[in-house]
């Protein structure tokens, strides 16, 4: 390139010239990252964290004044929408977590007993399969592992034929984070019931955008996070425990109740909650819930399950381009794939630089599931569909896996050719 001309009087001059004339403009951000955090957030869930940190600004639960008071009633009103999403009838049999990771460990650490036989699944995360390994390698339990098939289903059949006599505990996700693949969760926690044992659900890939099963059927611990599709910031999960079921503390500390006897209270959220409550991460969780209560958890699926189809279907016929998973729209909308000769991580660094698009690749923290997909070298790449993305988001993936693939925009097919209506919340 050029850097400068000579004038006709021969004297050497620079060209003056705009950094965006040299520079190309960056694309624009494409978030499709929605399994691991949402993005953006709803307003009113940063309406909520802002009203928490600059009005209320107490700690709930730790005083009478009177914005204790308001700092308790965001959290008994974040307990409550929790308590509706997982289909709890007493809210005090749900525990408010910083954390799903640390609900998941709370309810292991805190119900397994020495000696047991724990199962669990290949289509789990490690969220739930490190702290049974930490287990079995310190002798406490023994634990199996059932096989998913290529799709990352498991099958009932086999969990009910790897029970043994010492087996008293099911551990299983409700949705692989790597396929989008949806377990049948009823089914599975009866196997366990009716062998007498617990089971322990994994909710983080479902709550917000898949009914959690309620009532009788439903498993006898349920563990989700607050900050993917039910839109809230990070720091606010939920532990639901069935009555009876009563995990001993990971932690032991201050929960201003019962504060002149140095044992743990013996009330679940009292037990399971020691520590100063993260006051914003809760009305965040609060509005989150209630934002996705008021715009319907089958109205956000329809719409993340309409541009992953569509999705699909337009990187189906790509050279190259392998799909993971079964799609159909029952579980969480995602969609894995693979592009022959490229890394995952390359494949997500590409679609970054050429069309903005934010994705995530490798092994997602569930490496057992990509043994059974056939990548278990370096993984996948994965795509999540949040209810803020639109079809312009479809058509900049596929042309830019195009791209890659080093096909002409010709080749590559609008998924979209009749526009589709807007949802209400992104009018």
């Amino acid at each position: 390139m050029a850097s400068g001309s000579r004038a006709s009087s021969g004297r050497f001059e620079p060209c003056i010239r705009s950094a965006a004339d040299v520079i190309p403009a960056a694309p624009p951000r494409r978030y499709l990252d929605h399994p691991a955090t949402s993005w953006p957030k709803p307003a009113p869930v940063i309406d909520g964290v802002l009203h928490a940190l600059r009005e209320v600004g107490a700690a709930a639960g730790r005083g009478i004044h009177a914005d204790a008071r308001r700092a308790d009633a965001i959290r008994t009103a974040a307990r409550a929408a929790a308590a509706r999403i997982v289909g709890a009838d007493d809210p005090q049999r749900v525990a408010l977590v910083s954390g799903a990771t640390l609900g998941l460990n709370v309810a292991i650490h805190g119900l397994v007993e020495p000696g047991w036989h724990v199962l669990a699944t290949a289509a789990d995360h490690n969220a739930t399969l490190r702290p049974l390994q930490w287990l079995a390698d310190r002798g406490v339990i023994e634990f199996d592992v059932v096989p998913c098939n290529a799709a990352g289903a498991v099958d009932p059949d086999d969990v009910a034929r790897a029970w043994r006599p010492a087996t008293r505990m099911l551990v299983f996700s409700h949705a692989s984070n790597v396929t989008g693949t949806l377990q049948d969760a009823v089914a599975l926690a009866r196997i366990a019931r009716e062998r007498g044992g617990l089971s322990l659900l994994d909710a983080s890939q479902t709550a917000g955008i898949v009914p959690l099963p309620h009532g009788a059927s439903a498993p006898d611990v349920v563990v989700a996070a607050g900050h993917k599709w039910l839109q809230g910031p990070e720091g606010g999960a939920m532990l639901f425990a069935r009555e009876g079921i009563e995990p001993r503390p990971l932690v032991q500390g201050g929960t201003g109740s019962a504060s002149d006897d140095l044992r743990m209270p013996q009330r679940l959220v009292d037990r399971l909650e020691a520590g100063t409550p993260d006051l914003a991460a809760l009305a965040g969780l609060s509005a989150g819930i209630g934002w996705v209560e008021r715009q319907g958890i089958a109205a956000l699926a329809a719409h993340g399950h309409r541009l992953a189809s569509a999705c699909r279907a337009a990187l189906a016929p790509l050279p190259g381009v392998c799909l993971l998973g079964p799609g159909g729209g029952k579980g969480p909308p995602i969609v894995g794939f693979t592009v022959e000769g490229y890394d995952p991580a390359d494949v997500a660094t590409l679609l970054e630089q050429i069309a903005g698009v934010q994705a995530r690749a490798g092994l997602h923290c569930a490496a057992l599931i990509h043994r059974h997909l056939g990548t278990a070298v370096g993984g996948s790449v994965r795509l999540g569909f949040g209810p803020f993305n639109t079809p312009d988001d479809v058509r900049a993936v596929v042309a830019a896996v195009a791209a890659i693939l080093g096909l002409p925009d010709t080749d590559s097919s609008d998924p979209f050719p009749i526009p589709t209506q807007v949802p209400p919340w992104q009018e």
